[in-house]
């Protein structure tokens, strides 16, 4: 006796540019080889980053169900983002802890804590706890955070 499984949803993750999101790859391809129409993922995805300024990478992660009907949550974008940004460099260094390629200050480091506060995974951490894993990642990049 047989018992039919129940198919479980299947998750995509992407880093997709704001209001860029086009049936070519990444999207088409991991969509497409899912049975969903990109075309219809990429319209309401760019029409969700209308507000935020075009070419900011959005990661995403759709759920896309049996039926090949989807869901998608957006997140902020990384925090190494925020910091090149912020310390106004195109790349990090090669050698972290030995090269400095740029500076942040305290400010710009609470600034990032706060967007990166509105995340799911990160709302029940302290403001000071998110901002350590910042400087965190400053160092890694070759960012020296300033008070």
């Amino acid at each position: 006796m047989s018992r039919a499984v129940a198919a479980k949803p299947q998750f995509v993750r992407l880093l997709i540019a704001a209001g860029k999101a086009a049936p070519t790859p990444p999207v088409g391809p991991a969509l497409g080889a899912r049975g969903v129409k990109s075309m219809d993922f990429c319209k309401e995805f760019n029409a969700r980053t209308a507000h935020i300024s075009p070419g900011v990478p959005i990661p995403t992660v759709i759920t896309i169900q049996p039926d090949r009907s989807f869901t998608f949550v957006t997140k902020t974008p990384n925090v190494s983002y925020f910091l090149k940004k912020a310390a106004n460099i195109e790349k990090g260094t090669g050698r972290p802890g030995h090269d400095i390629v740029g500076t942040v200050s305290l400010k710009h480091v609470y600034e990032i804590a706060k967007i990166k506060a509105t995340d799911e995974h990160l709302k029940h951490l302290r403001l000071e706890a998110i901002a350590s894993t910042i400087v965190g990642s400053a160092r890694t990049l070759g960012v020296q955070v300033v008070p």
